[in-house]
């Protein structure tokens, strides 16, 4: 049986995350474990994980010392989940924009890749009705153009952060040397992947907004990602599937 590690990183979500672990657990998927990475969120979000782990040994909390980014926080999850003997490591959000529901679907198509990435833009794949039409084609101009054109990237959904990575495809791309903490997190992860040679496959999903809470993305964390994609280029364009890292 697989160890499947599903890294959350969570700020505020206090309403979602009882929510989340219960539909999580209830999966008919064997060998589930959850990591809930709290930055410190004041309306005690971090506490509420800590009760939920004390009642399910399922249930993982790390506790982060204040509002540190979405990046570093899914490089310690992940860290976390590899030395704890997880096969597979998950990545969704805490809002319910991933619908865990999904997770079976992308877990059968890892069988046969390195990656999977819950995509809303390959055929199947669907956004909120509640989207404005400029929302859509700003999102879909991101990923379908501006990432793919400049850094040739496979797949349509480079920016989703709804994935499923095999053991041996973190330890290969050395999470630790990621640098981005913003949702350009999500870009430099599929390059990294890419240029190392892994294999990608993507499953489609209904990606739908948050119910609950408060959204964390603004204009100024979208132009962080649009030009931040440049700088990705120039720092990994050279890696080649040689370059992997290898476990010690």
């Amino acid at each position: 049986m697989s160890k499947i590690v599903v890294v959350v990183p969570t700020y505020n979500e206090a309403e979602n995350i009882p929510k989340l672990t219960t539909r999580l657990l209830a999966l008919p998927v064997a060998g589930v474990e959850i990591l809930v990475v709290d930055d410190n969120s004041p309306d005690g979000t971090g506490r509420l994980v800590d009760e939920l782990a004390a009642a399910d040994p399922h249930i993982h909390a790390m506790h982060r010392a204040g509002k540190l980014g979405m990046g570093t926080a899914y490089v310690q999850g992940f860290d976390w989940a590899l030395q704890n003997g997880a096969d597979i490591v998950i990545q969704m959000d805490a809002d319910f924009s991933h619908s865990p529901e999904a997770i079976p679907a992308i877990l059968d198509a890892l069988s046969g890749c390195d990656v999977v990435v819950g995509s809303r833009y390959v055929k199947g794949g669907k956004l909120d009705e509640r989207w404005s039409f400029w929302r859509k084609l700003l999102s879909w101009f991101a990923n379908s153009v501006w990432v793919r054109f400049i850094l040739k990237t496979p797949i349509t959904d480079s920016t989703g952060g709804f994935r499923a990575w095999k053991r041996a495809t973190l330890i290969g791309m050395n999470v630790s040397q990621i640098r981005s903490n913003g949702y350009i997190f999500q870009v430099e992860t599929t390059y990294i992947a890419h240029r190392l040679g892994y294999k990608f496959c993507e499953v489609p999903i209904y990606f739908e907004d948050r119910r609950y809470g408060t959204s964390k993305m603004g204009f100024a964390i979208q132009l962080e990602a649009a030009v931040g994609v440049f700088q990705l280029w120039w720092r990994y364009h050279g890696l080649k599937p040689s370059m992997r890292a290898q476990e010690v």
